[in-house]
């Protein structure tokens, strides 16, 4: 492939979609960064006061990734109470989040559930401690 100085902008995209492609690059396009986290969280269906746990392995301003141990339906709003620390004291952050992606390549063989879940509704005490919680990581 070679270069020219006149290319549209249309042709300058198909271009780069070409090179990332041929390198394999996956160009993080999220507004907040993420942060690799293994800490427990509890959740109930918005319609349920059963508590149920889980496992965070990643998280930013916006949302996580979490590890259920059942299936989860895209859209399904979740009350979450998440375990963090500052210093050496525990925290807890409970917001409201919503599905929004489930990995279907994982199942029950592998006893859980993998899922985006991000944010819609946090008080702002806890975005405050979300916010000190992720500085420590960067």
């Amino acid at each position: 492939m070679r270069f020219r100085e006149d290319y549209t902008p249309e042709e300058l995209k198909s271009v780069l979609d070409q090179i990332t492609k041929t390198l394999d690059i996956d160009f993080e396009r999220r507004k907040y960064p993420r942060f690799n986290v293994d800490l427990p969280t509890e959740y109930y269906r918005t319609n349920s006061s059963i508590r149920h746990s889980g496992r965070v392995m990643n998280m930013s301003e916006s949302g996580l990734l979490i590890y259920f141990p059942e299936r989860m339906k895209i859209g399904e709003r979740l009350k979450l109470k998440l375990f963090i620390t500052s210093g050496s004291d525990m925290n807890t952050i409970e917001p409201l989040g919503e599905v929004v992606w489930m990995d279907p390549h994982l199942d029950k063989t592998w006893g859980d559930y993998r899922s985006g879940v991000k944010f819609i509704d946090v008080s702002p005490e806890d975005i405050g401690k979300l916010k000190n919680f992720l500085m420590s990581f960067s």
